[in-house]
């Protein structure tokens, strides 16, 4: 199985990062493959004026393409996703998002920015014909301390417990995706080992 995480933060130092990174981990430790994609590695012309021959964008399309599933992360800026990241979202083309699992995060500093992924990010999904966008995980600023850890910082206990939640239902919802497209013409599931 292969993942595309999008980190949508125009930040060097994330806190969405980070918590993208604890989810890369937790699904590389049960076999999971996960391709990293930062906003802020993108030429900024590129995305501005929608350079669809870019090599890093055509990079990112074929990803796009290839991966099982996505998880995206963005901080909440005035109560909606990243405006960065809805730019790299405009170059996807209509249905790539067709048969994927998305599982979207979010940080923001207060509980009030928790449905800016319902309102603003899970339309923008949708109009890329994503059948299967999962309950999304939102962390306060203050659940995320940077740190020299590998991963670029540390969860506190209740957020970790809750993307571990959220990461369960979508290797679920990576592993059925997986199963049928194995499945032979006869109704038969073929294992993919």
């Amino acid at each position: 199985m292969l993942v595309v995480s999008i980190s949508g933060s125009p930040s060097p130092r994330s806190r969405s990062g980070v918590v993208l990174q604890h989810a890369a981990q937790w699904l590389n430790d049960r076999g999971v493959e996960v391709s990293g994609v930062r906003i802020q590695d993108f030429n900024a012309e590129d995305l501005l004026y929608a350079k669809f021959d870019s090599p890093q964008v055509m990079a990112f399309i074929e990803a796009v393409a290839k991966a099982d599933g996505l998880l995206i992360g963005t901080p909440v800026y005035k109560a909606s996703f990243s405006g960065a990241l809805k730019t790299l979202l405009d170059l996807l083309p209509e249905r790539s998002l067709y048969g994927k699992v998305v599982l979207p995060i979010a940080t923001g500093g207060s509980i009030a920015h928790m449905l800016a992924v319902d309102y603003a990010l899970k339309p923008v999904l949708s109009a890329l014909k994503c059948q299967e966008v999962l309950h999304g995980v939102f962390a306060i600023d203050s659940q995320i301390s940077y740190g020299e850890s590998p991963l670029g910082g540390d969860l506190d206990e209740l957020l970790t417990q809750r993307l571990h939640e959220g990461l369960d239902h979508f290797l679920l919802g990576l592993q059925h995706r997986t199963q049928a497209r194995h499945k032979d013409a006869g109704g038969h599931l073929k294992l993919a080992l």
